[in-house]
């Protein structure tokens, strides 16, 4: 079966090589194709019109059915086309854009026709209910899975001095990492105040931020705003072993988001055994119990007071690394998600 996989690419990633940095991008392709159907990867920034993509679906040989990620953006591309297809929450759309009129009654539209529909968490299926009339039994909840892999040739010296931490005693430095894209939503500026006054009081605390430069006017606001933020620091994007690697060396990985579908480095940082300390927000909060699988902060100074806490109680810091790997190891196995979208596939036929 011939497939059309249309997803929300980051400018930066063209093609499927550094797609990878969309974790659940690229492990559905890979799904998708071990169970015999073929997969073309798309970008629905490359698209005007839904005519646009009902003229590639045709194109010979013909695509027999199409995935989109992400209700909106690339769901409303899928309406005019001929051929059955699904679609996957990708977060925004079901926490952000549906409380737009019309991009909600768009996704209704799409949601309506689609064959089905996976949210990766209980909140987004319930919330996609509450907002959009859609048919419940047609959204499954499928987690995602979670593969690591370290750079083995990754030197953390390296990566700090390149950071701009000075070079002297980096070795005792405790480093909180903000994975994110650089755009609004994931709120990156979120705990510089707080965290620079922390700074002041522990030299030794310092927080790295590290993600593709996704919106390029938020980009420069945040290199600005670091650049005068005592203790905190923007790193040059690296490749996702490298990511990983400087991850599992990081004291805690840290999340600020405004929303989250599924936050991927989260359930990395879990499975690489790192605390996390995340934003109380609902897509954090299905992942992240808090005290068991890690903490959460609802404010700046809850997060200085958590992220105390967690320097000076190792017994804590234990825990919630132990529960946090056993976690990601019994409800985001990539097997069960491979397994999942292999039957899903079966409804397109």
């Amino acid at each position: 079966m011939k497939l059309l996989f249309l997803a929300c690419l980051s400018p930066k990633t063209g093609n499927c090589t550094t797609a990878k940095r969309i974790s659940y991008t690229l492990d559905f392709r890979t799904h998708i194709e071990s169970a015999g159907h073929t997969c073309e990867l798309r970008d629905a920034a490359d698209f005007k019109s839904s005519a646009e993509v009902a003229s590639l679906i045709e194109q010979k040989p013909p695509f027999e059915g199409a995935i989109a990620i992400h209700l909106f953006k690339a769901g409303r591309l899928l309406l005019d086309i001929q051929v059955p297809f699904g679609v996957v929450f990708g977060g925004t759309d079901i926490n952000e854009d549906v409380k737009v009129e019309q991009k909600r009654a768009v996704m209704e539209q799409v949601l309506l026709k689609a064959r089905f529909a996976v949210a990766f968490t209980d909140k987004l299926k319930e919330e996609a209910e509450v907002y959009m009339m859609s048919q419940s039994n047609k959204i499954y909840i499928q987690p995602q899975g979670i593969k690591t892999e370290v750079a083995t040739s990754f030197s953390w010296w390296e990566f700090l001095k390149s950071s701009g931490l000075p070079g002297e005693g980096v070795e005792d430095t405790h480093v909180f990492l903000l994975v994110c894209g650089l755009r609004r939503v994931k709120d990156p500026l979120y705990l510089l105040e707080a965290f620079s006054e922390w700074h002041t009081e522990n030299p030794l605390a310092v927080l790295i931020i590290i993600g593709p430069k996704i919106d390029p006017l938020f980009t420069e606001e945040v290199e600005a705003i670091t650049k005068r933020s005592a203790g905190v620091y923007l790193a040059q994007e690296r490749s996702q072993e490298e990511l990983h690697a400087a991850m599992r060396k990081s004291f805690a990985v840290v999340n600020s988001s405004v929303s989250e579908g599924m936050s991927a480095a989260i359930l990395e940082a879990m499975d690489l055994e790192v605390p996390v300390v995340a934003r109380d927000i609902p897509g954090n909060t299905a992942l992240v119990q808090h005290e068991v699988t890690g903490l959460l902060y609802s404010s700046p100074q809850e997060f200085v007071s958590m992220s105390k806490r967690l320097l000076l109680d190792k017994e804590l810091r234990d825990r919630v690394v132990k529960n946090g790997k056993r976690y990601v190891r019994e409800h985001h196995s990539l097997d069960h998600e491979r397994k999942a979208y292999q039957k899903l596939m079966d409804t397109l036929h």
